[in-house]
């Protein structure tokens, strides 16, 4: 009677694989290559804050909203 152990670390449902995929290309969007080619605008201001920082903070916002998410779901 050995029950085979799933690992905590590979999701089990559809909807955690989703949550998996949509937090690792968020995340990619506030990596370097990303940063300093796409969201590097110095003469770009949005509502008083430069573009860098309006972009960042939205992705991060994403992250946490994933994150807010996938707590909500019990994924």
């Amino acid at each position: 009677m050995s029950q085979e152990r799933k690992s905590h670390f590979v999701p089990r449902t559809p909807e955690g694989r989703a949550a998996i995929v949509a937090f690792v290309l968020l995340f990619l969007l506030a990596m370097p290559p990303v940063t300093h080619r796409v969201l590097d605008r110095p003469d770009t201001w949005v509502g008083g804050v430069p573009f860098f920082f309006a972009a960042l903070f939205i992705v991060y916002s994403a992250l946490i909203g994933v994150l807010v998410w996938a707590w909500w779901k019990r994924i």
